[in-house]
């Protein structure tokens, strides 16, 4: 084959493994360039896979002939078998959403064009060749853009047709998946119900959720409002004005982009600007924004207001919980304690909506476990607790107190707190050290904190997830508990 064409195709395979890179990175940092800059956890990944290769091949660029030839060519095949090996480990590869598909298209188009240009030129491509990943992800980025405003309008027409849809807004650093699933559960007892899906919480994504999945027969639509900077919840709540707002217990949760507890407090209490808000259901023990309206302070319901003879086991949590003067007793499948604040929240909001306490009652006798979220698992001789998407320090500590319960053997198998402070890892270390005969500590983020701090439990270090299942094999027996906790993707 040609020295010419074999060139080409290298050319052309580097600049396709850097937008492969880049676009899973982006993706997985929901395509802010600022986030997978400055706040991706392994940023050395940039270095090995980004930086360095594209460094080696400028520089090829300057080597004399043929040995330049060489060494861009060897750097592709070299740089190629080395991001497939990378993306062979990841748990968390890239989706081919229609975004990515639309960006690998236009980054196509440009490569031809390029290629194109520099033949009917007779120039050589040369670096030419790196310009098409520049070009398709500015087109990329201002086409989504164009796209987003369209589909916002489509969005704002449809909700506004709906008009006697009731909206409900859920945040919290922790629960709020929870609370929204205990509440969807709950009303619909007496309504037709519609939430948004898994953990769907920004504002791009609750707009593609009420165009592509809102159904117009729907009477209650519930929305989960996630935040990473100040501002992000304001844009949700000023494009769905909800009726009714839950926030849920607000914490150090995501405190590296918030810098402060202040900041997420602020944030959190944005989804109190809504134009239409009726009332508000708030944690009691939450701080108070400083800048708190008097007007919006009135709106404020605080929960529980009174809770008594909570039992939390590995059978199940029951509660007393105070309703129009009188006590009602709670029984629910749902592990945890802290979710008899999250549960109080759902049955304030179903009493506020006109369903009977007894109505409430069997409502929240047959809810299910969440997945991922302290589910109990009874498989293969051992007891599993799938508590995989609890990240935080209370919950983790409460999945840590109910394994606790347990008189056989008890592995915990956790990345521990992403995140979080050093020193909420410590505490959390302290606590596995109390309860646990081994523990599994999956990722490099955390694991010189936590191993440390444990001193009397066994501690097994695992770098790659992959080996996760042989460790299992190995070190478990039959009758074991094994609680997951927390669970954080290959990228951090």
């Amino acid at each position: 084959m040609d020295m010419q064409i074999i060139d080409t195709i290298a050319q052309w395979a580097f600049a396709l493994c850097l937008a492969y890179y880049g676009m899973t990175n982006l993706q997985w940092y929901n395509y802010s360039f600022k986030r997978v800059l400055f706040m991706h956890h392994k940023r050395s990944w940039h270095l090995y896979y980004f930086i360095l290769p594209l460094v080696v091949y400028v520089g090829g660029f300057f080597v004399l002939s043929p040995w330049g030839d060489y060494i861009l060519v060897s750097l592709s095949l070299v740089y190629f078998i080395a991001l497939v090996v990378w993306a062979i480990k990841l748990d968390k590869r890239l989706n081919f959403t229609p975004r990515v598909v639309k960006f690998f298209v236009i980054f196509f188009i440009f490569m031809a064009l390029n290629e194109s240009l520099c033949y009917m030129l007779d120039i050589e491509s040369g670096l030419l060749d790196l310009m098409p990943l520049i070009f398709a992800s500015v087109i990329s980025k201002i086409y989504e853009n164009v796209l987003l405003n369209r589909y916002i309008v489509l969005a704002k027409e449809k909700l506004d047709i709906m008009s006697r849809l009731i909206i409900i807004g859920v945040t919290g650093s922790y629960g709020k998946t929870s609370m929204k699933n205990f509440l969807t559960q709950i009303l619909k007892e007496k309504y037709r119900v519609y939430a948004t899906p898994r953990s769907v919480n920004t504002h791009t994504g609750i707009v593609a959720d009420i165009n592509n999945n809102l159904d117009y027969t729907t009477e209650i639509y519930i929305t989960e409002a996630g935040a990473r900077l100040k501002g992000d919840i304001a844009l949700i709540s000023e494009f769905i004005n909800p009726h009714y707002a839950v926030i849920g217990e607000v914490g150090e949760q995501h405190l590296e982009y918030f810098k402060s507890l202040e900041n997420i407090v602020e944030t959190k209490f944005e989804l109190l600007q809504s134009k239409r808000l009726k009332k508000a259901f708030v944690f009691k023990d939450n701080l108070k924004p400083q800048n708190l309206d008097n007007a919006l302070a009135k709106k404020i319901t605080y929960f529980p207001e009174n809770v008594r003879n909570v039992e939390a086991n590995l059978e199940g949590t029951s509660f007393d919980l105070f309703i129009k003067n009188e006590w009602h007793r709670f029984d629910t499948m749902v592990l945890g304690q802290f979710n008899v604040v999250n549960l109080s929240a759902a049955i304030y909001m179903g009493v506020e909506l006109g369903l009977r306490v007894e109505e409430i009652q069997k409502a929240v006798k047959r809810i299910e476990p969440i997945p991922h979220r302290l589910n109990k698992i009874q498989t293969n001789q051992k007891l599993i607790i799938d508590d995989g998407f609890n990240g935080n320090l209370k919950g983790m500590k409460e999945a840590i107190r109910l394994s606790s319960l347990y008189e056989g053997r008890k592995i915990i198998v956790t990345p521990g707190i992403v995140e979080s402070t050093k020193e909420a890892n410590i505490e959390l270390a302290k606590a596995i050290d109390e309860v646990f005969d081994i523990a599994i500590i999956t990722g490099e983020l955390n694991a010189r904190t936590l191993a440390d701090n444990i001193h009397n439990t066994q501690k097994i270090i695992i770098k790659d997830k992959s080996m996760l299942e042989d460790m299992l094999k190995s070190c478990s027996q039959p009758h074991d508990l094994v609680l997951f906790s927390n669970d954080a993707p290959s990228y951090i």
